[in-house]
């Protein structure tokens, strides 16, 4: 299950870098709109949060999930290293499904439409999975039977 239990956690790497991606349109595209460009004039080193309230907040969403995808899912990836190292069982192999799934759709919500009850819903729910899964690695590490162990 090695394997299996690692599968959720690349195709989690592999959405952060579409949604790297998805940003360079969207902040470009509405730069090249903004009329007024004095708020970014004689800046060395500007930085993506510079161009917040000079691009509309929608053309921002994409950078806003991308950096929530390097925050909390960074504990996932652990989690995920930790179950496959100890042998992960099919729950842990589904949960992990089940919280990618739950942060793709997250990142979809925050970058199309942004209202937040919903938002703060698929939050709340990817995270009670990842509590289940940390708590679930802990079990496997802290009370795994060391005589079962190969020699």
């Amino acid at each position: 299950m090695q394997a299996q239990m690692l599968a959720p956690a690349a195709v989690l790497v592999v959405w952060t870098l579409i949604v790297l991606l998805w940003i360079i349109p969207a902040r470009f595209g509405a730069l090249a709109k903004v009329e007024d460009k004095s708020a970014l004039a004689g800046k060395k080193g500007a930085r993506g949060q510079d161009l917040e309230g000079v691009i509309p907040d929608k053309a921002n969403w994409p950078a806003h999930n991308h950096t929530h995808l390097h925050e909390q899912p960074t504990l996932f990836y652990a989690v995920s290293v930790i179950l496959a190292i100890v042998g992960a069982g099919a729950i842990d192999v589904t949960l992990a499904w089940i919280y990618v799934a739950l942060r793709i759709v997250h990142s979809l919500w925050q970058i199309l439409v942004n209202k937040i009850p919903l938002r703060f819903i698929l939050f709340l729910a990817s995270s009670i999975v990842l509590i289940v899964l940390a708590v679930r690695a802990v079990m496997a590490t802290a009370f795994a039977d060391p005589s079962i162990a190969p020699q």
